[in-house]
């Protein structure tokens, strides 16, 4: 009886064979290989002859899938897919003490950064890496393992997440600015200050019309305040006191208790999003990553 291995072509020779029936060229096969031409010809060539049938019908700009071919091709294409998802698999699972986080700036900046010394006591032997941008990258696209998102459950396709922070916004302002303009009596003489307004392009946020609304207040004009498309700046600006921001309480709580800040209102708007770790559904993370995740749903303090 014929052995599996006396059977079956070479797996380099199974893998031109899948690129070059799907493409229909040997040129094109042999660009997405990155191999010359004659070798996959070549390839193809001695894989006919192993199995002792054509494969391809040559023509003189492309080939042509024979009807043995036909039969062949969805079967190794088939093996080949499970063969890379098995390898992604273990090569995800495989220890690794580099742990990519993707996340906001202010989430890195305000949230993570503080926490990175107990971090390193906590996961002495994890190298993590924080990776920012101006918008939410896919995870699964990404080859990411872990990402802080803001929105509702089930809200990333394709990915599973875990409530980290509920979404709260209060107003936050300066001792100096109140030094300067004096504190707002009650909410809607916030309208008349000097407001910070966030406009980010890519992550869509809670505005000032959003505050106001929640109090049944009609939304302040726009016309004196500073307008910033990066929540760091804003956090900068208020500090500095060029006026009063919208402040997001997982970042501006410490603030306060620091004396960095002051809450000029205690009316707390509630969106009922949160901030999620999110995490890649039906691939394996990698123990690391599961050990990062863990830590961040902890509820560890700064």
């Amino acid at each position: 009886m014929a052995t599996l291995r006396s059977l079956l072509p070479s797996a380099n020779a199974l893998i031109v064979f899948e690129a070059a029936g799907r493409l229909g060229s040997f040129t094109r096969a042999a660009e997405e290989l990155g191999i010359s031409q004659a070798a996959v010809s070549f390839a193809i060539r001695k894989m006919e002859d192993e199995l002792g049938t054509p494969l391809f019908r040559r023509r003189h700009r492309s080939v042509e899938l024979t009807e043995a071919g036909r039969r062949f091709h969805p079967d190794v294409a088939l093996g080949l897919t499970h063969i890379r998802k098995a390898a992604e698999d273990l090569t995800a699972a495989r220890p690794d003490r580099h742990v990519t986080l993707s996340a906001s700036t202010t989430f890195a900046s305000f949230w993570m950064l503080p926490r990175l010394a107990r971090f390193r006591a906590d996961l002495p032997d994890i190298d993590l890496r924080i990776q920012t941008s101006d918008r939410d990258l896919d995870l699964t696209s990404e080859g990411l393992p872990l990402g802080i998102r803001l929105g509702r459950a089930r809200s990333w396709p394709g990915c599973e997440s875990a409530v980290l922070i509920e979404e709260a916004i209060t107003p936050i302002v300066a001792p100096a600015y109140i030094e300067q303009y004096g504190r707002p009596a009650m909410a809607a003489d916030i309208a008349g200050h000097r407001l910070i307004h966030l406009e980010e392009p890519f992550r869509p946020r809670a505005t000032w019309e959003d505050w106001f609304a929640d109090l049944g207040l009609p939304p302040p004009s726009r016309a004196k305040g500073l307008l910033i498309n990066d929540y760091v700046l804003v956090v900068q600006a208020v500090l500095g006191g060029q006026g009063i921001a919208l402040g997001w309480r997982y970042v501006t709580d410490r603030m306060v208790a620091d004396g960095l800040l002051e809450y000029p209102s205690d009316h707390v708007l509630r969106t009922g999003r949160a901030f999620h770790v999110v995490w890649p559904a039906g691939r394996e993370i990698g123990e690391n990553a599961r050990r990062v995740r863990d830590w961040l749903l902890s509820g560890v303090e700064a």
